[in-house]
């Protein structure tokens, strides 16, 4: 290829991302909404103006070559940087349009982020949302979010986090419950008591109670669940006590669903709240509006 100019448009670069993104041609194809033969055609004919192979097929899967990983990457950028210039365009008309993909851990998401999706939308008719429930991204760009929302402590330094709120955490049980099994008196107590806790979530299961060894309480659960909706569920279906954050049980204890258990023991820990996404020099409007507004909200 030295010396000699590749023509490739932004189509082809869609094609193989799409490709890669859904795991095989056909469901690239709807995605994309073309024949699946369309879109094998279009990859061939982008190895052929590359002179590589991208993909090396067999019938069950496709892998990426060495070169396939590195054409994905500049694909995946020079797309981002298009997807910018246009928006900058776009903003000169102060409103803000186009794709944003929001993903947070399902509690967070059902409790704070659907209930406004109404007044958001009414708000930004232009934004498409797209809203995804994950505990854990190891990487933004390649799981195509904007921004995600985390809970508790941060530990990658790439990105960018803006604190949204902080959030008490409550120790809870059903009147049904206690009325089975009694109300604990002292965090000692709860040794005889059926425990809610985390699975895969050590940090979940580290209670903020003060107690005659220290102000946190570390627990072993007699149910374990790897949401924190399910063990909401699950206290509300009378299994145990649990211990959740304020913002998915507030409407729990208003309405008596839910109960407090050794308040006189919290330590008065706040579960601190981020938004996080890639640092840039310009933030991109539909992110900033959609962070502004879920801030009011908080």
């Amino acid at each position: 290829m030295a010396g000699s100019q590749v023509d490739i448009h932004s189509d082809d670069l869609r094609i193989f991302v799409a490709v890669i993104d859904s795991g095989t041609l056909s469901a690239a194809s709807v995605h994309l909404g073309q024949t699946t033969s369309g879109v094998s055609r279009a990859l061939s004919r982008l190895e052929e103006k590359l002179a590589t192979s991208l993909l090396t097929r067999t019938t069950r899967r496709m892998e990426l070559t060495e070169e396939g990983a590195l054409f994905l990457r500049q694909a995946r950028a020079i797309l981002a940087a298009m997807e910018a210039v246009e928006e900058s365009i776009r903003m000169r008309r102060q409103k803000p349009v186009g794709r944003l993909s929001v993903d947070a851990a399902s509690p967070f998401m059902l409790h704070c982020v659907v209930p406004h999706v109404a007044e958001f939308r009414a708000l930004y008719p232009d934004i498409r949302l797209e809203l995804s429930s994950n505990d854990q991204i190891a990487d933004l760009i390649e799981h195509r979010t904007d921004i995600a929302i985390r809970i508790g402590a941060l530990t990658d330094s790439t990105l960018h986090a803006r604190a949204l709120s902080a959030s008490p955490l409550y120790l809870l049980a059903s009147p049904a419950y206690l009325a089975r099994h009694g109300t604990p008196a002292t965090p000692e107590d709860l040794a005889a008591h059926s425990l809610l806790g985390f699975l895969q979530y050590e940090g979940g299961n580290i209670w903020p109670l003060r107690h005659q060894s220290g102000d946190s309480l570390q627990i072993t659960p007699a149910l374990a669940a790897s949401s924190g909706e399910t063990l909401r569920q699950l206290a509300l279906q009378g299994q145990g006590i649990v211990c959740l954050a304020d913002f998915m049980t507030r409407a729990d204890l208003a309405e008596g669903r839910l109960v407090k258990v050794l308040e006189a023991h919290y330590t008065g820990y706040r579960q601190q709240i981020h938004a996080v996404y890639y640092r840039n020099t310009q933030l991109a409007q539909r992110i900033s509006c959609f962070l502004e507004f879920l801030q009011r909200k908080l």
